[in-house]
C-alpha cells in the first residue's frame, strides 16, 4: 500500500464529507424556483431529491464492497467523476424529468465516493491520529449540513436554482485533483460479491419510496402504485431469504437480534422524520404560507442545522459519564418536544415563533451524531466492527431516503383531505392544482392568477390553513414516535453501562468509530 499525502487526504475527506450533505440540503431550498420554471406536479419535483437520495442510500453498501475490489483510489477518483458529470446535466436540464434522471443516477457516484474516502482516511492514519482526523471529519459533516439550506439560498437568489448544481459540480471536479495524492491499496478479490442481496435490498427501497411519492398524485389504488408495493415486498423477502442463505452476505441480519445493535438503528429511523425530511419539508412550506425567500428560509433552517456543528463535540464530553441508554432518551426527548412545539406555530409566524421548535429538533439530532456511529460498533466484535459500520450507514441513508418521500406523502394526503375546496374553487385547475402548487412552495406565484381582493384573500388563507394542519398533524405523529421510541430503546439499552465503557477500543464519540464504515462489508 502506498500511504500518499495524509494532510491532502483529509483535506479531500473534508470537502467530499459536506459536499455530500450539501447536495441533498442545498437543493432542498430551490425546489419552489425548480417547479416554477420547469412547470413540475407536486410528485416530480419531490424526485428532485428523493431519487438522489434513493440511489445513493441503496447503493453505498454495494459500492464499498465493490472498492475493496477494485482499489479504493479508484473507486473514488471514479465516483468523483461520475457525481461532478451528472450534477452538471442537472444543473443544463430543461426538463423536470432530464433533471430527476440526471440527480438519481448521480447518487450512484455519490454512495462510490463516500464509500470510499472513509476507507481511504482510515488507511492514512493510526491511532490518535486517525482519531483526530475523523474528528475533522465529522465536523466538516456537520458544517454541511449546518450551512447547507444557506449556500442553496444564497445561490438561488444570485444565479438561480441551476447554479446550485453546477457550482457543486465545479467543486467535485476541483476534488478529482487531489487522487493522485490520496493512498493506493492492492485490491481485495475477497469472497463472492453479494449480487443478489444487493439487487433486492437496493430495488425494494426503490420500490417503496416510488409508491411513497406516487401515491398520493395517482390515487393508492393505481395500477403503478400497487405493483409498486407488491413489488417492494416481494423482493424484501427474496432480500432476507438470500441473506440467510448466502455463505457471506451483505448484511448480517443476524446483528438484529442483538438489543444494542437493533435499538441503534431504530434511533435514525425515527430522527429522519424529525430533522432529515424536516429540512426538505419546511423550505416549501414556510415560502407558501409566510412569503419567505430562499436565502431567508437558509437562514431561518440554521436554527434547525445549526446545532449539528456544536452537539457532537459537547456530548462527546459527557458521554464517558452517562449511559448510552440515557443519552438516546434524552435526544429523543428533544426530538419529540420540537416536534410538538412545531404544531404551535401557525402560517405566517415570525421566525422568533421558530426559533424554539427548530432548536430543540436540532439539538436531539446533534446528539445523535455524536453517539450513534460508536454505539453501532461497539455492539459487535472487533472483527465485525466493519460490516456493522456499514450496515448501520445504510441503515441510516435508507432511512433517510424513505422519511422525505413518507413524510412529503403524509402532509400532503393531510393537507388534501383538510382543504375546504370550496374556498379554492376559484383558482384555475381547481383543488388540486393549487395544492400542488403551494406543496412546492409556489402559492404566492399561483395566487397571482386571482383578482386582487376578497377571492384572493380566501384562496390563499384556505391553502394555507390546510398545508399548516397537514405539517402539524404529521409533527404530531412525529412527536408520538419520538416518545415510543424512546421506551422501546430504553427498554433494549437497559442495563448498558456508559457509552465510554461499552468497549475498551471504541468509545461513544464518533471520532473514534467512523474510520471502517466503507471499507467491510
Amino acid at each position: 500500500m502506498s500511504t500518499g499525502n495524509p494532510r491532502a487526504t483529509l483535506a479531500a475527506a473534508c470537502v467530499v464529507g459536506p459536499l455530500m450533505t450539501l447536495v441533498v440540503t442545498g437543493p432542498s431550498v430551490a425546489v419552489p424556483d425548480i417547479g416554477a420554471d420547469l412547470h413540475s406536479s407536486l410528485a416530480a419535483a419531490q424526485w428532485v431529491v428523493d431519487g438522489y437520495m434513493l440511489t445513493a442510500s441503496s447503493s453505498l453498501a454495494a459500492m464499498g464492497s465493490l472498492a475493496d475490489r477494485i482499489g479504493h483510489r479508484r473507486m473514488f477518483t471514479w465516483g468523483m467523476a461520475f457525481f461532478a458529470f451528472w450534477m452538471a446535466v442537472s444543473g443544463l436540464a430543461n426538463s423536470i424529468l432530464l433533471l430527476d434522471l440526471a440527480r438519481a443516477i448521480a447518487g450512484f457516484g455519490s454512495g462510490a465516493a463516500l464509500a470510499s474516502i472513509t476507507a481511504i482516511l482510515a488507511q492514512a492514519f493510526d491511532g490518535t491520529a486517525r482519531a483526530k482526523a475523523f474528528g475533522l471529519f465529522g465536523t466538516f459533516l456537520g458544517a454541511g449540513l449546518a450551512f447547507g439550506p444557506m449556500f442553496g439560498g444564497v445561490l438561488v437568489n444570485l444565479w438561480g436554482w441551476r447554479s446550485v448544481f453546477l457550482v457543486l459540480a465545479a467543486v467535485s471536479a476541483l476534488v478529482l485533483l487531489s487522487a493522485p495524492l490520496l493512498p493506493r491499496t492492492e485490491p481485495n478479490r475477497g469472497p463472492r460479491f453479494d449480487w443478489s442481496g444487493t439487487f433486492a435490498f437496493g430495488f425494494g427501497v426503490a420500490l417503496f419510496v416510488l409508491a411513497l411519492v406516487e401515491g398520493p398524485g395517482r390515487g393508492w389504488s393505481d395500477p403503478l402504485v400497487l405493483a409498486s408495493a407488491v413489488g417492494c415486498l416481494v423482493l424484501m423477502v427474496a432480500f432476507v431469504v438470500v441473506e440467510r442463505r448466502t455463505e457471506h452476505p451483505m448484511f448480517d441480519l443476524g446483528l438484529f437480534a442483538r438489543p444494542q445493535f437493533l435499538a441503534v438503528c431504530l434511533v435514525p429511523l425515527v430522527l429522519a422524520f424529525s430533522f432529515v425530511a424536516l429540512v426538505i419539508v419546511l423550505p416549501p412550506y414556510l415560502t407558501s404560507t409566510s412569503g419567505m425567500s430562499a436565502f431567508r428560509i437558509g437562514l431561518v433552517l440554521l436554527l434547525l442545522t445549526g446545532p449539528s456543528l456544536v452537539m457532537p463535540a459537547l456530548t462527546g464530553m459527557v458521554a464517558q459519564k452517562l449511559s448510552q441508554r440515557v443519552l438516546f432518551v434524552v435526544l429523543l426527548s428533544f426530538s419529540g418536544v420540537g416536534a410538538a412545539w412545531l404544531t404551535l406555530v401557525e402560517p405566517g409566524a415570525s421566525t422568533a415563533a421558530l426559533v424554539g421548535p427548530l432548536l430543540f429538533l436540532g439539538i436531539g439530532y446533534g446528539i445523535s451524531l455524536g453517539i450513534l456511529d460508536g454505539a453501532a460498533v461497539s455492539a459487535v466484535e472487533p472483527e465485525r466492527m466493519g460490516m456493522a459500520a456499514g450496515m448501520f450507514n445504510t441503515v441510516r441513508l435508507a432511512s433517510d431516503a424513505v422519511s422525505m418521500a413518507g413524510l412529503g406523502t403524509l402532509v400532503t394526503a393531510i393537507t388534501k383531505s383538510a382543504l375546504d375546496k370550496g374556498a379554492v374553487s376559484a383558482f384555475p385547475g381547481g383543488a388540486d392544482a393549487l395544492t400542488s402548487r403551494a406543496l412546492q412552495g409556489g402559492l404566492p406565484e399561483a395566487a397571482k392568477s386571482l383578482p386582487a381582493g376578497a377571492v384572493r384573500d380566501r384562496v390563499v388563507n384556505a391553502m394555507a390553513d390546510a398545508y399548516a394542519t397537514g405539517l402539524h398533524t404529521t409533527m404530531w405523529i412525529v412527536a408520538a414516535a419520538c416518545v415510543v421510541s424512546a421506551v422501546v430503546v430504553g427498554s433494549l439499552l437497559s442495563g448498558r453501562k456508559p457509552s465510554g465503557e461499552a468497549s475498551a477500543e471504541v468509545p461513544g464519540d464518533t471520532a473514534a468509530t467512523s474510520p471502517e464504515p466503507a471499507s467491510a462489508h
